[in-house]
């Protein structure tokens, strides 16, 4: 085998003349960010302006005169009247057990059945197709049928404990199980969404990885935890946070369900901002509520983050 002539004498190779970056002409320059321009001034109009007008709302007490609305600047009573809201944080616990235990449920289960479809030989397209169904139906439709599912009388699931022999069930009239009801109807909505994202994260996984660990005698158990929930990771954390956010948005079907009763057994903060902004006509107090939301959402994106990456370790 022959080498150059400079490595096989020994001599050292001839210095290599350092690279000078061309000058981008400014007209290429002007260019690109005139045409990043249009983007920025709709991101200011739909994100800026609206959150701005949102915290100076959050500080004000408005008022609607004939001469339209005035802003008086109270700070420190919104605050107050904030710290005594007692019925607001009962509402932000039942928002989050409500989101924690929809969430997790719907993340389970649309793993379990991405991995039953992603096994099935054949015919994936058409159970993709089904269990896609419920995304589809309407949210008046869905609290419309839901109602009749759990309706007292001739619901049923009432129907059907009668045939068992037992007494009707008070589904959305029980404040022990109102808020287990809406929860159901979470989860039958909203686990065929986490199912499609898994589901093509599933199909995306490389298979020569996974026969491998078939040949290395590995059960499936431990090829689903130690090689497909790693690469994974990246779905699911998709999939968690669209539903993470939804769920804290959650406001039609516990409208349609139960309009937060019995009592505040199912009233989430979407509800409570509802009744202030378009009941009580406070809009300043609403503000500062959305205010108080928004990062309530952060913070357990934030908790839910950190404790993914400590269990991941």
């Amino acid at each position: 085998m022959s080498f150059p002539s400079e490595i096989s004498s020994g001599a050292a190779p001839a210095a290599v003349p350092p690279r000078r970056h061309r000058r981008e002409p400014s007209g290429d320059r002007w260019f690109r960010w005139a045409t990043l321009l249009p983007a920025v001034i709709v991101l200011v109009v739909l994100t800026v302006w609206p959150v701005a007008n949102l915290l100076r709302m959050a500080v004000s007490t408005i008022e609607f005169t004939r001469d339209g609305a005035s802003f008086a600047f109270t700070p420190a009573e919104n605050l107050r009247r904030l710290a005594g809201d007692d019925l607001f944080f009962i509402n932000l616990r039942t928002t989050v057990i409500f989101v924690v235990v929809s969430v997790i449920l719907e993340m389970v289960l649309g793993f379990l059945l991405a991995l039953m479809v992603s096994g099935v030989p054949r015919g994936k397209g058409l159970v993709r197709t089904l269990m896609i169904l419920p995304i589809l139906v309407p949210p008046v439709a869905i609290g419309s049928m839901w109602k009749l599912v759990y309706n007292h009388d001739f619901g049923i699931l009432n129907q059907a404990l009668g045939v068992v022999g037992l007494g009707p069930v008070g589904w959305l009239s029980n404040p022990d199980l109102a808020l287990w009801s809406v929860v159901l109807v979470d989860v039958w909505h909203w686990t065929p969404f986490v199912f499609l994202i898994l589901f093509a994260g599933i199909e995306g996984l490389p298979r020569e990885v996974i026969e491998a660990a078939r040949v290395d005698g590995a059960t499936t158990w431990q090829i689903v935890r130690r090689i497909v929930l790693p690469l994974m990771a990246p779905a699911i954390a998709v999939a968690f946070i669209f539903r993470a956010i939804l769920a804290f948005k959650v406001f039609d079907q516990i409208f349609l369900l139960t309009s937060g009763g019995p009592g505040t057994a199912t009233e989430v903060v979407s509800l409570r901002l509802y009744r202030v902004f378009f009941d009580q006509n406070e809009l300043g107090y609403g503000a500062l509520l959305s205010v108080v939301i928004i990062l309530a959402v952060v913070a357990f994106l934030l908790t839910a983050g950190a404790l993914a990456r400590r269990v991941g370790r």
